[in-house]
């Protein structure tokens, strides 16, 4: 699939099959994750997969809005180092796993987690160390639904010349 199409293409998915994600499309997911930006080239970001149910499950009750991240199979919660462009960094990354598990047949949900009431707890339930921060919760897995095309606002909507 050519990168134009994976833009157009990919959906939030909140429903998943019972079958499990391979390791390679796993790996494949982390690699396209590591290549993304990073400012100053620190790559700050690192990676914790949650394939166990219980583990997701606990997850789910955690996240406010991620009731649906026990149904998936796989859960990838992106993490970064504290510096200057961690949140810059950590997003370039979530966004090339979205659009990585896209491109191998998979779904996939961004479920908010920096700066969230739920943050903390996230994070000391995964034993996150103190110089990192929560990005991202990633429920990852085969969809079981096919959702709607989102209404997008047209590109004369929101393009501007010059300035606003």
């Amino acid at each position: 699939m050519d990168i134009m199409t994976a833009l157009k293409t990919r959906r939030s998915v909140r429903n998943f099959k019972e079958k499990d994600v391979e390791n390679e499309k796993i790996m494949e997911m982390i690699d396209a994750a590591r290549l993304a930006p990073s400012g100053n080239n620190l790559q700050p970001v690192e990676y914790i997969i949650v394939k166990d149910s219980e583990r997701r499950k606990r997850l789910s009750q955690i996240a406010a809005f991620g009731d649906f991240i026990k149904t998936a199979p796989l859960c990838i919660v992106v993490i970064s180092k504290i510096t200057e462009h961690d949140i810059e960094d950590g997003s370039a990354a979530t966004e090339n796993i979205l659009l990585a598990a896209h491109g191998q047949g998979l779904s996939s949900c961004w479920v908010a987690g920096y700066k969230k009431s739920y943050s903390f707890e996230v994070e000391e339930f995964l034993n996150i160390p103190d110089d990192y921060r929560l990005i991202s919760i990633l429920p990852i897995g085969y969809s079981d639904s096919s959702p709607e095309v989102a209404n997008k606002r047209k590109i004369s909507d929101v393009l501007h010349e010059e300035s606003f």
